[in-house]
């Protein structure tokens, strides 16, 4: 986890030290605060997440011609539990030891996961029904809402730390 951890502070470093020579120091000043090592990892690892999502879809869809909204559960749910892992160990750092600890830790992730995905149905609904604003335009800025939401309820609510 370590090696993870200072592979990627050395490409934030390397990326700051770039963009001193061609951004503007309120500019630079952003990018530092917004480049840190669990910001970043946050980030690499939601994208593994939603590949691993659309890809357990895909085969389990037209591979396995598993029925379209199973095949649908079993994607959410194995993307869920990588997140929930990637975050625990190598993004949040999760300090919990006892087997009670891990369960409320899990326990209080899933119940985030579950908060925001109501988060983005009632916020899709009524940006689809309501707004003038298009589908796809709609459907990003949720999904955008969703993921900021979720790295906050990660961070100070399902391992934070005592």
């Amino acid at each position: 986890m370590e090696l993870i951890k200072n592979i990627t502070q050395t490409l934030i470093d390397f990326i700051l030290k770039i963009s001193e020579k061609i951004f503007p120091k309120k500019l630079l000043e952003l990018e530092k605060k917004l480049l840190s090592v669990e910001i970043v990892l946050y980030i690499f690892f939601g994208v593994l997440t939603t590949l691993i999502n659309i890809g357990t879809f895909s085969l389990l869809r037209y591979k396995f011609n598993l029925q379209q909204n199973l095949a649908n559960i079993v994607a959410i749910i194995i993307a869920v539990l990588f997140a929930y892992f990637t975050n625990k160990g190598l993004v949040f750092n999760s300090q919990a030891v006892t087997l009670k600890d891990k369960l409320t830790e899990f326990g209080k992730f899933m119940l985030g996961r579950a908060f925001t995905m109501v988060v983005e149905l009632v916020g899709c609904y009524l940006m689809f029904k309501v707004s003038f604003i298009p589908e796809i335009v709609s459907k990003i800025t949720i999904t955008i809402l969703v993921i900021i939401l979720n790295f906050f309820i990660s961070k100070f609510f399902a391992f934070k730390h005592d």
